[in-house]
């Protein structure tokens, strides 16, 4: 990683190749726009783009109908897509597979600190990830292909795998850190569940705090904090 890269030069008394600029910069503005074109496009399929530590930097008009019964409280700045999801105020309640998407979490992340170990993923990790006894009440689903997250949305299970999507080349620290997870819908059933107009456009789901994570995609990604100096691929 290009974060790493740098501390290794400046550990052997070299300058640091990698610049790192906050995402809303004009030297950014081409790649800003390429992860907004990306996240239109995946409507009205649900996508999230999120940092290193997984907070939340942006975000499709198909995720705030997901966020209208979250706590207030998860969705202040910066909203952490971990706990957005396992938080018993956040997402969690409809996840019928909960231990699924908890071990999907926990193996992502475990790699990830394997790699470049972090103050503040390790305590998320500490309180979110760290295997006990609620997993084993909750189901969990087998598959041969992919194993998806189930949602239990208006009565119905809506099926949802997902895809992680990075920038190829990059030689900012900011675009090497950026990823978008995009859901998919599973089977057809599930696709019919975003295709029906009242399960997008319920008034419950405009404005508020909901919404403005939406609209305000880079303000909370604005500069790099103190203690630190989209590859296009799928992955």
């Amino acid at each position: 990683m290009s974060r790493d890269r740098n501390r290794l030069l400046l550990a052997a008394g070299f300058a640091p190749r990698y610049a790192e600029r906050p995402l809303d910069d004009d030297a950014l503005s081409a790649a800003r726009d390429a992860v907004e074109r990306v996240l239109r496009a995946h409507e009205p399929y649900p996508a999230p783009a999120f940092d290193r530590r997984w907070n939340i930097v942006m975000a499709n008009r198909a995720v705030e109908p997901f966020l209208a019964d979250v706590d207030p409280e998860l969705l202040r700045p910066p909203v952490n897509l971990v706990r957005l999801g396992l938080d018993p105020g956040g997402f969690a309640p409809p996840v019928v597979n909960l231990t699924d998407v908890r071990a999907v979490f926990r193996s992502r992340i475990t790699r990830q600190l394997a790699i470049a170990p972090d103050a503040e993923l390790t305590a998320l990790y500490e309180e979110l990830l760290e295997p006990h006894s609620e997993d084993a009440s909750s189901r969990s689903v087998a598959s041969d292909v992919v194993i998806p997250m189930i949602l239990r949305l208006d009565a119905r299970e809506v099926r949802l795998f997902s895809a992680i999507t990075t920038f190829g080349t990059p030689m900012d620290i900011t675009l090497d850190e950026v990823a978008i997870v995009s859901y998919y819908p599973a089977d057809t059933e599930s696709a019919a569940y975003f295709e029906e107009p009242g399960a997008r456009s319920a008034p419950a789901w405009r404005g508020g705090a909901a919404g403005e994570i939406v609209r305000a995609t880079t303000a909370q990604f604005s500069a790099p904090s103190q203690s630190d100096s989209v590859k296009g691929k799928q992955r």
